[in-house]
């Protein structure tokens, strides 16, 4: 299938504003679809499996990073170009919707020819690169999109204090419902997972590295290398200098009391 074939998803809660571009894009042989609310772009998205995505940032709701990273848990959705269409400008925002799966990062004050141009780049791209096909992976369901989004961002951000309240928007939801997913779905909660997922990249950095305790504490969200260590000696039952000099050792026990 050529590029002109293409299907271009746009989800932006207020198409009045790029109504140059929406015009332009038609004037091409692709198919446009438009969703209007950060929901209606997850089930289109989902449902129709687009070419290309085009979405804003700003939306009530559900913004287009929390989208974006739901999108990184749809098999379908994955491999899918995603370019923000926003008037989000700030340096830190164009890098979080870069850092999160995005191709592009395109202000709406851009012309819609530039904008049209960048799509047939991403769109040649995509089929340069396509893979073969592989065997259908079972779609998630909302809750298991949003764990498998919530734990992804959680796990590259572990040095981060997080509330609750973040981590649930960070994902399109609110603190309630994450709690009762992560306790549904794991049977912990949220914060109890973060503590094992610390402990768990903290048994890596001690196995891989010649980090000090201090640093790996820094890494992963401890306040001082004294609160790692009380907390990986409460959970392990060893200090972490004793499971360090243990993994160098090979020590086939210690192995076993870290799984």
């Amino acid at each position: 299938m050529s590029i002109q074939d293409s299907h271009i998803l746009v989800i932006d809660d207020a198409p009045e504003n790029i109504r140059d571009l929406l015009q332009a894009l038609r004037t091409h042989p692709w198919r446009i679809t438009l969703a209007t609310t950060a929901e209606q772009g997850y089930h289109r998205a989902q449902s129709l499996v687009p070419d290309l995505i085009l979405l804003d940032v700003r939306m009530p709701g559900m913004d287009g990073f929390a989208l974006c990273r739901l999108f990184q848990e749809l098999p379908r959705a994955r491999a899918t170009p995603i370019l923000f269409l926003t008037s989000a400008s700030s340096a830190e925002e164009r890098l979080e919707g870069l850092n999160h799966g995005a191709v592009d990062y395109i202000l709406k004050s851009c012309d819609p020819a530039e904008i049209i141009a960048r799509i047939q780049i991403h769109l040649r791209l995509a089929r340069r690169t396509e893979a073969p096909e592989v065997a259908a992976e079972a779609a998630p369901t909302r809750d298991e999109a949003m764990l498998r989004a919530a734990m992804r961002l959680i796990s590259r951000q572990l040095s981060n204090a997080f509330t609750l309240e973040e981590i649930a928007a960070g994902v399109g939801t609110y603190d309630k419902r994450l709690s009762s997913i992560f306790r549904q779905q794991l049977g912990m909660t949220v914060f109890a997972w973060i503590r094992e997922e610390r402990l768990r990249k903290s048994r890596e950095l001690l196995t891989d590295t010649t980090l000090g305790m201090q640093e790996i504490a820094e890494n992963i969200g401890f306040r001082s290398a004294c609160n790692f260590t009380t907390a990986f000696r409460e959970r392990l039952g060893v200090t972490p200098s004793e499971y360090r000099k243990a993994a160098r050792q090979g020590t086939v026990d210690m192995g076993r009391r870290a799984g």
